[in-house]
């Protein structure tokens, strides 16, 4: 078959399909490559890399007449009037947002395979289109909103007074938001945000951010990784928390979509008019409404009070050049999904649920929309077999009284055994007896209380006490007495596990910040 790559007929796309280093993936599985002449210009890929990398070149029929069609945006109806019946489109079609568009590739006799519509599993990542480009544009949103903005990200203190870092505010923790998130943290602002999934708050605060919460939230956990619209009394508390929050911002950034819908509005015309002057909003989800009363698609506005507000679409399209990298990249893992003989034919196996997930229509019939996954983001529940009968909950205060009970037993037994053993020793015996048991209650207490962060220094730590008894064995290990030499031994090999372990463990963490 035949892979068809045409140049971007919207002036404002810059972004192309396939790029010099995923053309020959591309031949690799058998398919035969044509590129629109220029096709790569706006994205800095010059024609002569194409034809290095082994493509050959078409006009524009002949690319869109392809058995395979690759293509950033949906095809004009002039374009997909010269699509062959029985060809197969891949692009970004919006059909949960647009579903009337099935009928249009029906109706056209083609396979329509839509990229923003690829399902939230883990096998499904390495071919989700939404989040790299989401992931370029939350980078993107940060510099165009510090380039509004004007003022600096990061605070200081100068013989000419002290400067504030700059107060940033990220609605939504999806793939752009923590991307924002990380950029404008790592540039030195204070950042906070909020997201509707409560799972995403430990996110947030990995990044060095602060999660700010609002009381009454659901608290499920979102069954496919995407947002869900909220409840009348959590709107509520989310909006007096978006006034405050925006009032003392600096820069807001937006990103709150909901799949199929339009973006739900978050900052109204009245929270907008209290922010300060020459503040700036990045609305991220101006493409399907905005998350502002106004927003303006592809528009920067400026309201009566100097607040900007900025509704770029194409966000991660003015990175051309790495967003076409990773669009192409994307693309080449879904033909290798749908090419397993790695023989030049696409096959469309709906046994497959991300390949059933994305098709919208296939050799002109409408299979939109799909079933829903089996494969949920939630955690599995913990099911009780339905032989056994569930056991009432335990009371807390008797578990306690139990378990400080168990405890006390535990250590009258244990001393027990200490003085019996201490009578019968000799009294040279009786000193070494003393430090063992008061280095293993030490010990006991004090790795029990050492935080995990500090696991690795507490490792060589005990590097170095192996290593005292490394050394006392080997002094003993000639003794007359059988026992002494054969306990000589059983220590010395036992620390050499230890320390021996523990630099091999230390040495694979050290590779994890080397370069290269």
């Amino acid at each position: 078959m035949r892979i068809g790559v045409p140049r971007e007929s919207s002036p404002s796309e810059t972004r192309v399909a396939a790029t010099p280093s995923t053309v020959p993936q591309l031949l690799k599985l058998g398919y035969d490559v044509v590129v629109e002449r220029g096709a790569g210009e706006r994205a800095d890929f010059p024609d002569t890399a194409y034809a290095e990398a082994g493509a050959s070149f078409g006009t524009s029929q002949e690319v869109w007449a392809s058995d395979v069609v690759l293509s950033c945006n949906p095809p004009t109806d002039d374009e997909l009037a010269l699509m062959s019946p029985g060809a197969t489109l891949v692009s970004m079609l919006s059909p949960a947002l647009h579903p009337e568009v099935a009928e249009r590739y029906a109706d056209a006799g083609i396979s329509a395979l839509s990229l923003d519509a690829v399902p939230r599993i883990s096998r499904a990542q390495s071919l989700d289109v939404l989040s790299s480009m989401a992931n370029i544009a939350g980078y993107r949103a940060v510099i165009e909103a510090a380039q509004a903005y004007g003022g600096m990200f990061t605070g200081q203190v100068t013989a000419a007074g002290k400067v504030p870092p700059a107060q940033v505010f990220v609605v939504g923790a999806g793939v752009a938001g923590l991307a924002a998130i990380g950029i404008a943290g790592s540039m030195g602002a204070q950042v906070r945000a909020f997201d509707v999934r409560p799972e995403v708050g430990e996110q947030i605060e990995s990044m060095g951010a602060t999660f700010v919460e609002v009381g009454a939230v659901d608290t499920t956990v979102s069954s496919d990784g995407y947002a869900k619209e909220m409840s009348a009394d959590q709107a509520e508390l989310a909006a007096r928390m978006y006034a405050e929050e925006s009032r003392n911002a600096d820069i807001v950034i937006t990103t709150a979509q909901i799949r199929g819908k339009a973006a739900p509005i978050l900052l109204t015309a009245e929270m907008i008019a209290a922010m300060k002057p020459g503040s700036v909003i990045v609305d991220m989800a101006a493409s399907t409404g905005g998350n502002t009363a106004l927003t303006r698609a592809d528009e920067k506005v400026v309201t009566d009070n100097g607040v900007t507000i900025i509704g770029w679409t194409d966000l991660a399209g003015r990175l051309p050049r790495q967003a076409s990298q990773l669009f192409g990249t994307n693309l080449v893992n879904l033909l290798k999904l749908v090419t397993p003989a790695k023989d030049g034919q696409l096959v469309l196996d709906f046994d497959d649920e991300v390949v059933r997930s994305m098709t919208v229509t296939r050799k002109g019939a409408v299979t939109w929309p799909p079933p829903p996954v089996k494969v949920s983001a939630a955690p599995t529940p913990v099911t009780t077999p339905s032989a056994e009968v569930a056991k009432p909950a335990e009371d807390p205060i008797a578990a306690a009284q139990r378990k400080r009970t168990r405890n006390l037993v535990a250590a009258g037994l244990g001393m027990v055994i200490f003085f019996v053993i201490g009578g019968l020793s000799p009294l040279g015996i009786l000193g070494h007896w003393m430090v063992l048991m008061l280095a293993v209650f030490v010990g006991f207490y004090v790795i029990s209380n050492v935080t995990h962060a500090l696991h690795t220094p507490l490792m060589a730590e005990t590097n170095a006490i192996s290593g005292i008894i490394m050394v006392g064995a080997l002094l003993q290990v000639g003794s007359d007495n059988i026992a002494v030499t054969i306990l000589s031994w059983v220590a010395i090999l036992v620390a050499s596990i230890n320390v021996f372990g523990g630099f091999l463990v230390t040495n694979r963490m050290l590779a994890m910040f080397r370069k290269g």
